[in-house]
């Protein structure tokens, strides 16, 4: 491949060095002509490379194939662009009329004139757009229990064409298009915009009128309104026929009094062509039918057979047969090994002028029998033209390439040509026969006509601004009512985006060219059966092994688009007008038919649309019915549940252990049964999204999906790890003989935060781990399976997959791509340098102090060294680390047990802090029964965490709150949870959460952010002496970063570690080797002492792994408190540095977070990022912006100083 950029570009350099020279003798005819040749060389070799990218994406749909499609088109438009700048350097307009038109196409670059960034930005929405329609899926099908979802090919396409049930029509047609086409508008109304500047840069009014150009028509429109007046007389009728048989057959329903058709009964997605119901409007129903699947699937044929089948209608002409190349690349069939493909059936040009392909997932019936016989009729236009110029390489107008395909079909679908080549056992030749063919025909090609005509007249008014966003989906109904006589089942409205579930308005296929091809096909056919010599009716000649025929359209295809249309049209068909009179010959017998048929009977229809029947009046009327029940029922069985649950982690014993347990299992059985009846509804075609999103969490069971043994055997092993963790102790401290055994909080955990001897820190480091994560393994693994099983059973691969589905949930982002995972290795990427300059002053503070010790040569610290018992927080060496020890600390524990604070005088504290900002007060309830301190007659969890019991009431807080500054902030913190319960205790159960998981941590973190600030702790009178400078300034920043930024990727790689396990990328036997593999890469530690693979489980030794608590959301809260922090300043209306804040006080800044805690999950989580920032994207910008100051001490510091650590890990 590298081989041939070079040649192009080579190619390219020196056609523009033509361009540009004209040598002595020659004309500039000449020189244009040998620049022309060496451009169509070098183009040749460009577009088939970005034909290439573009084929590997529609017949494998992944980033990466996007990515590479995207690229070529880049570089295609590049070359085009310089083309057409060295081109309009030769005065083209004077040359002769060949060379003149070659100069023409190629200066008329069309969206390549745009800048790169404009053109990538339009390339990629085009290729999201086609993604979005391509990979949508419709759920929740009436009466089917299996929750399986369908695509548009095969399985919707199929219900549409076979189903007789008016409901399950309406699910698959408004499933459909609820599905796809409400995620495009804002997106289409981008590509419309960038689309009508390049129009108007090539000196067109808007991308429409680009469009029609193509057609070298004066007055294009008028024809087109000329020909659509000649066919609607037989439309109508066929319209009155089929409504009347339909009324018929849904005898009743209600069917609009205006004679309109609703939209979803004509056997097709779109009402396009009306085939399928054959059945139910055929003529004379007891007279042979003619569909060939039945025979085709009894010969044994398969897709192979039914391309040979089309090969040999053409090479029966004396056409050119499908090259090698076509039969090794091409795709005849849907893959099966779980590719997305973009299904639409397609013919490929690769420009090389011997790799042509068809791209379609073939079926073994009669339609994709013709469809094949259509596509290959394409190849055939590109075999035949392949010779031409690159830019030459196209039909003479945009309908002639689609009218080659059909017309071919008017021969393959003729009786007498099915009978000739076997799938037609008995040929019915007398007029009832013929009717029934006819109407056959007719309901494909003359139901057609509307829409064929109306696709491009909604897109023609989008470009030009007659049809405005706001106005997309109600021009597009006007148009269908206006010319096709069908109206909307069901209500639609300015939110949908109706025009998006036909492919080819994602696609940006220009559609206008079918209308054309229906028209000039029957024209084409005509004139090919007078060169056939057939005699007789022209429904029924059959064109097959004509050489004649033959050579008189290949002639006609050689031309490509050297020649206008016209000359093309006068070559094959004697005229240079488009006309619907062969249409109206070929179809006359009908005509007389349904004339006579629907005399009496209304013909045509009223143009405005009726009203059409509102969908949520019936079935989400009950459903919210259903809803109001389900929450009433499931507020009370969750209130037992977490009640038993806070008795035993405030009780450690098996009794209440068993308790709690039955509780969870009763959570699970009815939420199991809950599930059942909320399946019924097909909530998923809801218009509300509210409603659509609260059965989506509903019905997300979680481990609730497990069977009962599995369910009860998963919540035992949790609790036998967490009892484990919660009821350590370790003992035999060195120096120590009085046999005192040491719980982690707070013995443990002090001693962490105090010690500096190497050796003491070390022996509690290694004996915590010991007592801990090391009876963990085997537990864990047992644990981790059937988490597994759960999210399988729940269509996810992996419960990882299924746990970032919080972050990832369906319509949580406006951009359809959204990856949660590459998000936060954003995020960990724009915040790792500012780490790496802390880690670097630490280390080399660290080693000031322990002199005497041995630190790796790899940049690592040992982990023990930390002040914390997982070094996720440095807080505990602040006094080593501060850059001004002379000047005053941000600590003020002492002060609080000097002032004689006490526990409750701390919570007190906080929630006045709370109403300071117009927040709500802490219930009684709060007061009458949360944990504040550690009972002294038994085992508790004393891991702080705020609890919500569901009855809208009963709130707590459980924490072992000892009078120190660090347990202020986390008093802060958990009550920031229960401010959050409070403010969305009103929403429904299940949207009784943050935003995603992150924005509860943050809400407690952004005030701490403010309580913590010196200005609020002078203000509440707890810092004395405090004088602002600098270098305090630098000491608060520091005492920060060592809880904020020291902890920033420890929050990243918990989950991980974790997600690598429940992906089966790290097993059993490596647990502990992954675990330090991802502590040494992400947080530039290693452990003290060397670990044993096999029986140390050190991630055991971290209350959240035992606990089974997603531990993402304490990275991505330390990200979003920063982005709330700052808006919420701005709402207080402060003014300086970003950590000087402090919004105590301020009714503004409570008002706008109050607002957006209010929301729960009721909206996805960028809607409540975008209601408190601003912004729906997380950025790490704030919190860079708030330490700023410090990050330019640090490099100052760390100047001449090794910076950053080798990431691989090697066993301590």
């Amino acid at each position: 491949m590298a081989g041939i950029r070079w040649i192009v570009v080579c190619c390219v350099m020196a056609a523009a060095r033509e361009a540009n020279s004209l040598s002595l003798g020659d004309t500039e005819e000449a020189t244009a002509r040998r620049w022309l040749a060496r451009y169509n060389e070098a183009l040749m070799a460009f577009r088939f490379e970005a034909t290439l990218a573009d084929w590997n994406y529609a017949t494998n749909i992944t980033e990466n194939n996007q990515h590479h499609k995207l690229h070529w088109e880049e570089k295609l438009a590049a070359v085009q662009k310089e083309a057409a700048l060295n081109a309009s350097t030769f005065r083209w307009q004077e040359f002769s009329s060949y060379l003149k038109r070659q100069l023409k196409k190629i200066t008329n670059i069309g969206t390549a004139i745009l800048p790169d960034n404009k053109l990538n930005q339009m390339n990629q929405l085009a290729a999201d757009l086609t993604r979005m329609y391509s990979t949508a899926k419709v759920c929740d099908r009436p009466n089917h229990y299996r929750n399986d979802c369908y695509p548009l090919d095969p399985d919707l396409t199929e219900i549409m064409a076979k189903s007789r049930d008016w409901k399950e029509l309406l699910w698959a047609w408004k499933g459909w298009r609820d599905s796809i086409s409400r995620q495009m508008p804002k997106m289409y109304e981008r590509l419309v915009d960038i689309q009508n500047k390049a129009a108007r840069t090539n000196g067109y009014d808007d991308n429409g009128d680009y469009w029609r150009s193509s057609y070298e028509t004066p007055h294009f429109e008028d024809q087109l309104a000329r020909l659509w007046r000649q066919v609607r007389p037989l439309y109508e009728q066929l319209h009155a026929y089929v409504a009347r048989k339909l009324r018929a057959h849904y005898k009743g329903h209600e069917f609009p009094s205006s004679g309109h058709i609703p939209a979803h009964l004509l056997g097709n997605m779109w009402a396009q062509t009306w085939t399928n119901i054959k059945d139910l409007v055929t003529p004379y129903p007891n007279k042979t039918r003619i569909d060939v699947t039945a025979e085709m699937l009894k010969q044994g044929y398969n897709a192979t057979r039914l391309f040979l089948v089309s090969e040999e209608f053409f090479t029966s002409l004396g056409l050119i047969p499908m090259p090698q190349e076509f039969w090794n690349h091409s795709m005849i069939r849907r893959p099966t090994d779980g590719r997305e493909v973009v299904c639409h059936a397609s013919a490929w040009d690769f420009y090389n002028q011997k790799d042509f392909r068809i791209k379609q997932c073939t079926e073994v019936t009669q339609e994709w029998l013709f469809t094949t016989h259509h596509e290959m009729g394409h190849i055939e236009y590109f075999l035949q033209y392949k010779d031409q110029p690159v830019w030459f390489r196209d039909g003479a107008n945009a309908g002639f390439h689609e009218a080659i395909g059909d017309v071919m079909e008017l021969s393959v679908n003729t009786p007498a040509h099915l009978h000739k080549i076997g799938l037609l056992s008995q040929l019915d030749t007398d007029s009832q026969a013929d009717i029934n063919y006819l109407m056959s025909v007719a309901l494909k090609k003359v139901a057609f006509l509307p829409f064929g005509y109306l696709v491009d007249q909604w897109r023609w008014k989008v470009f030009s601004g007659e049809a405005q966003p706001a106005d997309y989906n109600d021009a597009w109904w006007k148009l269908r009512c206006q010319y096709q006589g069908v109206a909307p089942p069901v209500e639609r409205s300015a939110d949908d985006f109706d025009p998006g579930a036909k492919f080819h308005v994602p696609n940006n296929t220009p559609y206008i060219r079918y209308f054309v091809s229906f028209i000039i096909q029957f024209q084409f056919h005509k004139a090919l059966c007078d060169a056939a010599g057939h005699r007789g009716p022209l429904h029924q000649c059959d064109i097959y092994r004509s050489k004649e025929a033959g050579k008189l359209m290949g002639d006609m295809l050689k031309l490509g688009s050297s020649v206008p249309w016209t000359e093309a049209m006068m070559k094959i068909t004697g005229t240079r007008d488009m006309d619907a009179g062969p249409l109206m010959e070929f179809f006359r017998p009908v005509i007389k038919f349904l004339e006579k048929e629907n005399e009496g009977h209304r013909v045509g229809w009223d143009e405005n649309c009726p009203e059409a029947p509102k969908w949520d009046e019936v079935v989400e009327g009950e459903a919210r019915d259903w809803l109001r029940s389900y929450n009433r029922d499931i507020q009370q069985i969750l209130s037992a549940s977490v009640e038993a649950s806070w008795t035993y982690n405030t009780n450690l014993t098996e009794h209440n252990q068993n308790i709690s347990l039955q509780a969870n299992a009763k959570v699970s059985a009815a939420q199991k049964k809950l599930v059942q009846n909320a399946s019924r509804f097909p909530w998923r075609n809801f218009t509300n999204p509210l409603t659509r999103r609260e059965f989506a969490k509903i019905t997300n069971l979680g481990v609730a999906v497990l069977p009962p043994d599995d369910l009860g055997k998963l919540h035992k092993l949790r609790a036998q790890m967490q009892r484990i963790y919660s009821t350590a102790r370790v003992c035999n401290k060195p120096g120590n003989s009085s046999g005192r055994c040491y719980p982690l909080d707070p013995d443990l955990t002090d001693l962490m935060a105090t010690s500096v001897d190497w050796d003491e820190l070390l022996w509690a480091w290694v004996e915590w781990r010991n007592v801990t994560g090391r009876k963990m393994p085997d537990v864990y693994e047992e644990f981790v399976a059937l988490q597994n099983r759960a999210a399988r059973t729940n269509g996810y691969p992996d419960q990882g997959a299924y746990l970032r589905s919080e972050y990832q949930e369906d319509g949580s982002v406006a951009d359809p791509s959204y990856d949660f995972e590459q998000d936060i290795d954003r995020l960990w990427r724009e915040v790792r340098p500012l780490y790496e300059q802390l880690h670097a002053y630490a280390r080399r503070r660290l080693q000031t102090r322990y002199t005497n010790e041995t630190f790796p040569q790899t940049g690592h610290i040992p982990a023990h060294l930390l002040g914390n018992m997982w070094a996720q927080s440095w807080s505990g060496i602040e006094s080593l680390l501060r850059p001004f020890p002379n000047k005053t600390g941000v600590d003020v524990t002492e002060e609080l047990q000097r002032q004689g604070y006490d526990v409750k005088r701390i919570f007190k504290l906080s929630e006045e802090f709370f109403t300071s900002l117009g927040l709500i007060a802490m219930p009684e309830e709060f007061w009458n029964k949360s944990m504040m301190t550690k009972p002294a007659d038994r085992d508790v969890v004393c891991h702080a965490s705020a609890w919500d019991f569901y009855n809208q009431k009963d709130f707590r807080i459980k924490q072992c709150t000892e009078i120190t500054m660090p347990w202020l902030i986390t008093t802060h913190h958990e009550m920031g949870h229960v401010q959050y319960y409070l403010q969305y205790k009103h929403q429904p159960v299940d949207f009784r959460r943050g935003g995603n998981p992150g924005f509860h941590e943050a809400i407690g973190d952004v005030m701490a952010l403010s309580v913590s600030t010196p200005k609020h702790l002078q203000e509440i009178g707890l810092l004395k002496n405090y004088t602002p400078d600098a270098e305090v300034d630098l000491n608060f920043l520091m005492s920060q970063s060592l809880k904020k930024l020291a902890f920033l990727p420890f929050g990243y790689l918990i989950d991980q570690w974790r997600w690598d396990i429940y992906a089966g990328r790290v097993t059993r036997d490596t647990y502990n080797e992954k675990w330090w593999e991802a502590r040494c890469r992400f947080q530039g530690i290693s452990p003290p002492v060397e670990r044993d693979p096999r029986n140390d489980f050190d991630a055991g030794a971290k209350y959240h792994v035992p606990a089974n608590t997603p531990y993402i959301r304490y990275f991505v809260s330390h990200i979003l408190q920063f982005q709330f922090q700052k808006s919420l300043c701005e709402a207080a209306g402060h003014q300086g540095s970003l950590h000087t804040c402090d919004i105590y006080k301020s009714k503004k800044a409570g008002k706008l977070i109050g607002d957006m805690m209010k929301l729960g999950s009721s909206l996805p989580w960028p809607d409540a990022l975008e209601a408190i920032t601003g912004s729906r994207r997380m950025s790490a910008e704030p919190l860079v912006e708030y330490f700023a100051p410090l990050l330019r001490w640090l490099k100052k510091e760390n100047r001449g100083q090794p910076i950053g650590w080798n990431e691989m890990y090697r066993p301590a």
